[in-house]
């Protein structure tokens, strides 16, 4: 797999059926390893390890209603009260991220209230503040680590 602009992480992998799976420590599971599961497991890694946030409040890859469609999300971080702190928009390497990916993240978060947003292919890293009261978001260099 390609490199990504994350730390270096371990994983566990394993083989089967000529398909590699990648160990997701919050679904724990092993899963087949796309691109864009490359990029997931990297970035909750880098929430776990550098932004230092509990794994318990980190969540992947779950359904979500909006109006009469089901998405899915990939990354999840919670607050204590169960709120949503975090959405995390992840993307293979080669997907480059346009306005179009804001807006599906902009979308889900018009019923998850998140504080925060970011969108990564694993080579470009967005992070954004969510204005609730302006309906907008603004660009930050980084997100906040975990506050307790």
């Amino acid at each position: 797999m390609q490199e990504l602009q994350f730390p270096t992480y371990s994983f566990r992998f394993k083989n089967s059926e000529n398909k590699v799976s990648i160990f997701d420590s919050i679904r724990k599971k092993f899963v087949v390893l796309q691109p864009e599961e490359w990029v997931r497991q990297h970035c909750v890694q880098f929430l776990i390890k550098e932004k230092k946030y509990p794994a318990s409040l980190i969540n992947v890859e779950k359904e979500l209603q909006i109006n009469d469609l089901k998405k899915r999300y990939d990354i999840v971080v919670y607050n204590t009260d169960g709120s949503i702190h975090l959405i995390v928009e992840c993307k293979a390497p080669k997907t480059s991220i346009d306005q179009d990916t804001f807006d599906q993240i902009a979308r889900y978060n018009l019923s998850l209230n998140a504080s925060y947003l970011m969108v990564t292919n694993g080579l470009n890293h967005y992070y954004c503040q969510m204005d609730l009261e302006k309906e907008c978001y603004l660009f930050l260099k980084d997100i906040p680590s975990y506050q307790r």
